[in-house]
């Protein structure tokens, strides 16, 4: 097999993902996108391409040889924002565990170690393909040399040989140079000439070949031209030397060719890094979205008791004398394949002591000869131990058996322990107590379309093994939250949360699937409508979800202002749409069309075939293990991101009514719940006067940073107050502010400056946290919840500077996550005392929502703010709105 190499520019492609792609941020808070980015467009290119060898280059600091000979070479930049430096240092360790070999050396660039290589590439004649987002590399395009220039962000690529320079430039790739060096480039700071752009500088190369030969024949040019040359001869050659990249980098031995040979990735390591990431897409993908093998140790011998029908009886009845005398110490294990409890297979359950597992087959339980062993399961007083019991517990109402009792769960107390740990599968759980090993699901059911139940003695064995973890490791847990301080968060918060949440999610919330579909009714004549306005504009008629037809029509029929035309046609996505509405009336409407039509197909449409015919309704699953910060996360469907900042969005919330007649649904939510818990956090008085006094805040913020009274407070004031106040919250940059704003970073910097100045117990704050998360390398909860930082001290800036930021944002976010879960316990066990009929349905961000009873109405709409505002005593009043009606929609 040919050798075959690719070279990749990793600033170069890592910064135009990150402004490419959309903001995402994994459950920790890391901002993913330009990690994402790469990611995909790595894997689309290692598929296609199947290099031999393969290099990632990164610039290895500022200072480069070309600040010796000009000190303002790159001078314009603006700082990378810290949303895209954070991701640095873990796009490098994916690179790692991909086994992908990559370089940076002090004083060069990306370009220069690329060029290097390309020039051995020549030599040795190896077919090689550059993947950079940097025109300036077309100057390394040859005979054996692609570079390919990414277009669409990183998703697609313009791919250049030295013909396709000749078409598109008229120039052979040395050539490249010269242009630069004339027309300069603006984002490098190398000025060229002053008044020279592409085509000017194009139309002197092709009459005089070089930069030398346009400045030894000035006397031909003309007028101010020839005076601009000449005034600026210096600055071309200098321009051109520093467009020149450098091509003989010392390699050292380790950075030879034969050093970034590419042999595939680690499976182990890849996994975990993807896992951290939360790309499940590209776990599944690449297989590797099973379980780890979990080698802590070998396997435990288990003397084992399979209970597979009424001949079992006197094994039941063996298993049952066995949990009267050792009721605490026995592990259960309930399989229920599939991520959706709601559709899950139940196919088996186990017990283990520390004598015996019994398992038997999930069949067996609906049987008669198990009654006991049902009403074990279903009895309160009867302690179990498990794993994912949310889930189980949920799956098992669903087949009519009841579980009750659960008095630990190892997959919840994993969680409390460490809410970053990469993975919470009971493989890794054991692996990190150090006890008997539990084989991959993946390598006894097989995954995706292979996935199949194995042989009963395979079955058995496996669902045991599971057993007897959960109970080795269960005591050790406990020992650990109570040595961390945190058992009383599991015992009186999250454990009594899942069984609320099971039942919430069993009963789930009734819909009307005609009001749903009058809405796509709706939406649809609005689409109607819309596409033949746009028809109208646009003179034509055409595919408006076809890019490459939207493309033509705005930018070849309409003339609208384009950016470079690739192969495959215009870019016509969110953020270039966005930039051209001022220019033309039809492109508001297309957002407008892009907006509805996403609300008609993702929501209206994908609701309802989320209703469940048996029910009526739609059952959606909170997920407790998922967020860093305490969060839950609603799935199957996620209810928690229902658009409601659009009217049409808001009114699917019609669609969701109470389940009995004559009732209503009755809704409650924390107003600033994050900016008071910060208020008492930080003991700002500034802040904690507002709240006292219940002044708006974010009035209170632009009265106090503007320096003016309430009256003068307008609109355009109190939107900045409220995205600094939110944006200190969530640890917001001076990029992140200015994207918000539309406003410079040097502005949004200038903004934050005077919100520290003023607030300054929340500056006060923001120091000291840092300091004490340095010092003991987690944060805090007020419930006493614990984020772990383990890049708190790092010695790489960005790793350590996002740990800074996750811990002055973690003790708030997480603070308000413990309150509202803590007003969900208190107002179950309230719903219990009083026997009432009304029921808690969903949990939406700071929202609870309930279906209350006519007779009970009045009750609980004084009940439910009260028991949400006094679920911890804060410096500040904690404040709940109620509101309430015949279905979401009026009850907001």
């Amino acid at each position: 097999m040919m050798d075959k190499w690719m070279l990749l520019d990793g600033n170069s492609i890592a910064y135009r993902a990150f402004f490419a792609m959309p903001p995402l941020t994994n459950s920790a808070g890391l901002h993913t996108n330009a990690i994402y980015g790469f990611t995909t467009m790595l894997l689309k290119l290692l598929e296609d391409e199947k290099p031999t060898h393969v290099l990632v280059a990164f610039d290895a600091g500022k200072a480069t040889f070309r600040h010796e000979g000009y000190a303002e070479y790159k001078g314009g930049r603006e700082k990378t924002p810290p949303e895209l430096s954070e991701q640095f240092p873990v796009l490098k360790e994916l690179l790692q565990a991909f086994q992908i070999a990559q370089f940076e050396l002090n004083g060069f660039e990306a370009d220069d170690i690329i060029g290097t290589l390309t020039r051995l590439a020549d030599e040795q004649k190896v077919e090689t393909l550059v993947v950079t987002g940097d025109k300036d590399m077309l100057q390394l395009v040859s005979e054996h040399v692609t570079v390919a220039l990414t277009r669409k962000g990183v998703s697609e690529q313009e791919r250049y040989s030295p013909a396709d320079i000749k078409e598109k430039y008229g120039l052979t790739p040395h050539q490249i140079i010269d242009l630069k060096g004339l027309m300069g480039d603006t984002s490098d700071n190398i000025p060229g000439i002053p008044g020279v752009g592409e085509k000017t500088a194009l139309k002197m190369l092709h009459e005089f070949g070089t930069v030398e030969e346009v400045l030894a024949n000035t006397a031909s040019l003309k007028g101010k031209m020839k005076e601009k040359v000449e005034q600026h001869k210096d600055d071309a050659v200098m321009s051109k030397k520093l467009a020149t990249i450098h091509r003989e980098v010392p390699l050292a031995p380790e950075q030879e060719p034969e050093a970034i040979r590419y042999s595939g990735f680690n499976g182990p390591a890849l996994a975990d890094v993807l896992r951290r990431l939360e790309f499940r897409s590209v776990q599944e993908r690449l297989g590797l979205s099973g379980e780890g093998s979990g080698s802590a140790g070998e396997a435990a011998e288990l003397n084992l008791t399979p209970i597979e029908s009424a001949e079992d009886a006197k094994k039941l009845d063996e298993l049952m004398k066995a949990l009267e005398e050792e009721e605490s110490g026995f592990g259960l294990y309930v399989e229920a394949i599939g991520e959706n409890p709601h559709q899950a297979e139940l196919v088996g359950l186990a017990l283990a002591g520390a004598e015996a597992a019994y398992t038997l087959p999930f069949a067996a339980l609906k049987e008669a000869f198990t009654e006991p062993l049902r009403s074990w399961l279903a009895d309160p007083n009867k302690k179990k131990i498990g794993f994912d019991t949310h889930k189980v517990e949920l799956a098992l109402k669903w087949a009519g058996i009841t579980l009750s009792g659960v008095s630990f769960d190892v997959q919840l107390a994993a969680y409390v322990i460490d809410p970053t740990e990469s993975s919470l599968l009971l493989s890794g759980i054991v692996h990190r107590y150090e006890q008997p090993a539990v084989p991959s699901d993946e390598s006894v059911y097989g995954k995706g379309a292979k996935l199949k139940v194995p042989a009963a003695a395979v079955l058995y064995q496996h669902l045991a093994t599971k057993a007897d973890a959960v109970r080795r490791v269960a005591p050790l847990q406990r020992d650990e939250l109570k040595e961390t301080g945190m058992l009383g968060l599991y015992d009186e918060l999250e454990l009594p949360l899942s069984v609320i949440l099971a039942g919430m999610e069993h009963q789930g919330i009734s819909v009307e699937k005609a009001e749903l579909e009058t809405l796509g009714s709706e939406l649809e004549r609005q689409l109607t409508t819309l596409v033949t306005e746009i028809y109208k504009q646009a003179g034509m008629e055409f595919n408006l979800n076809s890019p490459k037809q939207l493309g033509e029509v705005l930018f070849e029929k309409l003339g609208l202002p384009a950016r470079k035309k690739t192969k495959t046609g215009y870019s016509t996505d969110a953020e270039v749409l966005e930039e051209l509405a001022p220019y033309s009336e039809i492109v508001p409407l297309i957002l407008h069309y892009r907006t509805l039509a996403k609300l008609q197909s993702t929501y209206v449409e994908g609701l309802l075939k989320e209703i469940r015919e048996q029910t009526g309704k739609i059952h959606t699953y909170f997920r407790q293990t998922i967020a860093a910060t305490g969060r839950l996360s609603s799935q199957f469907p996620n209810l928690q991101n229902i658009p409601i900042r659009l009217e049409e969005g808001r009114k699917i919330r019609k669609a969701f009514v109470p389940s009995e007649p004559g009732w209503t649904i009755l809704a409650a939510d924390y107003s600033q719940i994050e900016l008071r818990v910060l208020a008492h956090i930080s003991g700002d008085e500034n802040m904690k006067e507002a709240f006292i006094k219940d002044m708006d805040i974010h009035t209170k913020t632009a009265m106090d940073v503007f320096g003016v009274t309430e009256d003068q407070v307008d609109s355009n004031m109190r939107r900045s107050a409220k995205a600094v106040n939110f944006g200190i919250v969530y640890g917001i940059s001076d990029f992140g502010l200015s994207n918000n704003l539309n406003i410079t970073r040097n502005e949004a910097g200038r903004f934050i400056e005077q919100y520290l100045g003023v607030f300054k117990g929340v500056k006060s704050f923001m120091d000291s946290i840092k300091v004490e998360a340095a010092k003991q390398g987690y944060v805090t909860t007020l419930l006493g919840r614990r984020r772990y930082l383990p890049d708190i001290n790092h010695s790489n800036f960005n790793k350590r500077s996002f740990a800074e930021r996750t811990a002055m944002n973690s003790p708030i976010q997480g603070t308000a996550a413990d309150i509202i879960k803590l007003a969900m316990v208190n107002m179950n066990k309230k719903l219990g005392e009083l026997k009432l009929r009304s029921r808690m349905l969903l949990q939406v961000h700071d929202e609870l929502v309930f279906e209350v009873p006519e007779d009970e109405l009045e009750q609980m709409k004084k009940l439910l703010p009260e028991v949400m505002e006094a679920a911890i005593k804060l410096d500040v009043p904690l404040k709940a709105d109620v509101s309430f009606g015949a279905n979401w929609y009026e009850a907001k």
